[in-house]
């Protein structure tokens, strides 16, 4: 895979002072600068995900394995932990009888001395779907974007790798854009979505409307749930993030169910782990992928970018 040609090098703005230390709205220290043959892009970079290892759940190592893999192909895994146990072609799954399907999943839990009623899945791959390569030009408006208007770019780059990426597809519930916002949630952040015109087709005006759903109802809806469990917060920490990425994608009500039920004493990966392991109201399976899909996206990001790099220079901002 070659989804960066040309790449020349990659310029890291770190600052040396700690980010807590500068306005918030300076996003600098979290950012890469990328040059290549047709020009500068500016992503995000992913450290956080390998200070705290959130590289290392096998969550994340499953869906980015997903992401890659070819949907000729399927992996039988954990259904709570997303444990790899087996790749195999998808037509040969689908040509087993459901009784010969059983004995498989049965062959699998003895052979890794895992529980009779543990839960198997056959999940296939999505290289299809999750096109990083055409996605990627659109990253540097989108972070853009975001940071003119005062929103952590952070959001942008992780909507645009999983939502949508580079497809103008309309989803089964009627999200539509770059950033895939829903008509009336479109609507309320200032968009035009009527017949005749559906401001969510255009880049800009989809990224003005997924930033402002953010700053106004996504991060201050996050906030008062945490606040409720009496949760401490930094809005820069990854757990944090993923949280208000929970928030856009199921909606506050969702995540405060299901942050009920868990009942967390702290902020941290454990909170989003658990996220991953429990469903309440409208937080069911999807919602809890969501973000294990987001650190998956930019996982590989890191990688496209990173194995075609030639020289790397630390630099202090612009």
């Amino acid at each position: 895979m070659n989804p960066i040609p040309h790449l020349c090098s990659i310029f890291i703005c770190m600052a040396f002072q700690t980010f807590l230390s500068q306005p918030l709205e300076n996003w600098e220290a979290h950012k890469i600068e990328v040059t290549q043959a047709s020009g500068r892009q500016t992503i995000m970079h992913a450290e956080a995900i390998f200070e705290d290892r959130w590289d290392q759940l096998p969550q994340s190592q499953f869906w980015k394995k997903i992401m890659l893999l070819s949907p000729d192909s399927c992996l039988i895994n954990v259904a709570s932990n997303r444990q790899v146990l087996e790749q195999m072609s998808f037509k040969d799954w689908n040509a087993q009888t459901e009784e010969q399907k059983n004995q498989t999943r049965q062959h699998l839990r003895e052979k890794n001395g895992l529980p009779n009623d543990t839960r198997i899945y056959v999940t296939t791959g999505k290289n299809d779907f999750y096109k990083f390569n055409e996605v990627y030009p659109s990253i540097d408006k989108g972070v853009a974007a975001f940071e003119r208007y005062g929103v952590d770019p952070w959001y942008a780059q992780s909507i645009l790798l999983i939502e949508s990426p580079a497809q103008l597809k309309k989803s089964s519930t009627g999200a539509y854009g770059a950033f895939q916002l829903m008509p009336g949630v479109a609507r309320s952040m200032g968009l035009v979505v009527n017949s005749t015109l559906d401001e969510r087709k255009d880049f800009e005006r989809s990224a003005y409307g997924a930033a402002q759903l953010i700053r106004r109802v996504c991060i201050p809806e996050a906030k008062n749930i945490l606040n409720k469990h009496g949760i401490a917060y930094n809005e820069t920490e990854l757990w944090f993030r993923l949280f208000v990425l929970h928030v856009y994608h199921a909606g506050a009500l969702n995540v405060a169910a299901v942050v009920d039920k868990i009942q967390p004493q702290e902020g941290s990966q454990e909170l989003i782990k658990a996220m991953w392991q429990n469903s309440a109201a409208g937080f069911g399976n999807n919602s809890q992928n969501y973000t294990q899909l987001a650190l998956a996206a930019q996982l590989i990001l890191h990688d496209m970018v990173y194995e075609n790099c030639t020289e790397i220079n630390p630099c202090l901002g612009r």
